[in-house]
């Protein structure tokens, strides 16, 4: 007979076993499977901060020098054609209708010869794009389809026109759509400015479609920016749809258009530009820029500066290893101590 204590003892070990949580032993969850696990001796560090050095600095070169082939020209001109009377009040002269807003001006001089494509942007200082309710104010699903023209419930304030009938396109960021123009021209001959795909293909082919046409745009009181044309369809609005690429950073720019011929070195550009466009209120800056364009893009230095910058960090580490290794050496640990390495002989080592 089994005596009544050692009954208890086994139930409770039973039951320990029971509700044990331990999972089931397996290869996977005891990290036991085949892997590589490389063992960085000094050699290979400093091979590799080498590499990484002799790769990335001939990189950063040749961005600096692709950065500084970029020609560029960048003329402010939101207080240069602000009229002399209404230098203290610039929010009444951007708000009347009874100003004239055009402006005439000199560009500075063209600096080095400019070949075509010739890009032209605006860009704006201290405009929060990203601000978490303009970017939420407008709907996706009416720019995609004729179906969705009442999806305006995200689209606030600016969701219906005074006659009750939905807004298209709604919403804030298409409300505000920058509405300044431009017109160049060199020794009297006008340059023009083409605004064919200036998009993201992307973005005319899916996002906005070319079914959808403006309706009740800008019939408010109030008037945000630019009208748009309600006999073209959204597809082909690609001011709108550049603007509507809302920007991450508070000064952006935006392209404008292309310029399609060549420019000389120290020609002189006139430019005709109408001031419409309200920064004044938030007291932000407003610019339009020519610019050239490499294989990285525009003019950007920050990329070859990065770049140098690694590289140079890493030849001077490998530089550093190379003398502590020299001067001061450390003899290394017996790579046939490691477990995988005693696993693999099929030994054990007991301490």
């Amino acid at each position: 007979m089994t005596p009544k204590g050692d009954k208890g003892k086994e139930g409770d070990s039973s039951f320990a076993k029971k509700k044990s949580k331990r999972p089931k032993y397996s290869r996977f969850s005891q990290q036991e499977l085949p892997a590589c696990k490389p063992i960085l001796s000094p050699g290979w560090v400093v091979s590799i901060f080498i590499t990484i050095g002799i790769v990335f600095i001939p990189i950063g070169f040749a961005a600096l020098l692709a950065s500084e082939r970029v020609v560029e020209l960048q003329f402010h001109y939101d207080q240069d054609c602000v009229p002399a009377k209404y230098k203290d009040n610039t929010v009444a002269y951007i708000q009347s209708n009874n100003t004239d807003k055009t402006c005439t001006r000199k560009m500075p001089a063209v600096t080095s010869k400019m070949k075509s494509p010739i890009y032209v942007y605006y860009q704006i200082d201290h405009y929060f794009q990203n601000h978490r309710r303009y970017v939420k104010s407008r709907s996706d699903s009416q720019l995609r389809s004729v179906a969705k023209e009442n999806s305006t419930s995200d689209c606030a304030p600016e969701r219906f026109a005074k006659n009750g009938q939905p807004i298209v396109p709604c919403g804030l960021v298409a409300w505000s759509l920058f509405n300044d123009t431009y017109k160049f021209s060199v020794k009297n001959k006008t340059i023009a400015v083409s605004k064919k795909d200036i998009t993201w293909k992307s973005d005319r082919e899916k996002k906005f479609s070319s079914s959808v046409y403006p309706k009740n745009f800008q019939a408010g009181g109030l008037i945000g920016g630019a009208k748009l044309n309600s006999s073209i369809p959204l597809s082909q609005q690609e001011d709108l749809i550049v603007w509507m690429r809302t920007a991450a950073m508070p000064s952006f720019r935006k392209l404008y258009g292309r310029i399609e011929v060549d420019l000389d070195a120290h020609d002189e550009i006139t430019i005709e530009l109408q001031n419409n466009y309200n920064t004044y209120s938030f007291k932000g800056s407003k610019s339009v820029i020519l610019s050239t364009a490499s294989w990285i893009g525009g003019k950007n230095d920050l990329m070859g500066i990065a770049y140098l910058t690694i590289g140079g960090m890493c030849l001077f580490l490998a530089i550093c290893f190379i003398l502590m290794y020299v001067l001061k050496p450390r003899p290394l640990g017996d790579t046939s101590y490691l477990s995988w390495n005693r696993n693999a002989s099929g030994g054990r080592l007991n301490f």
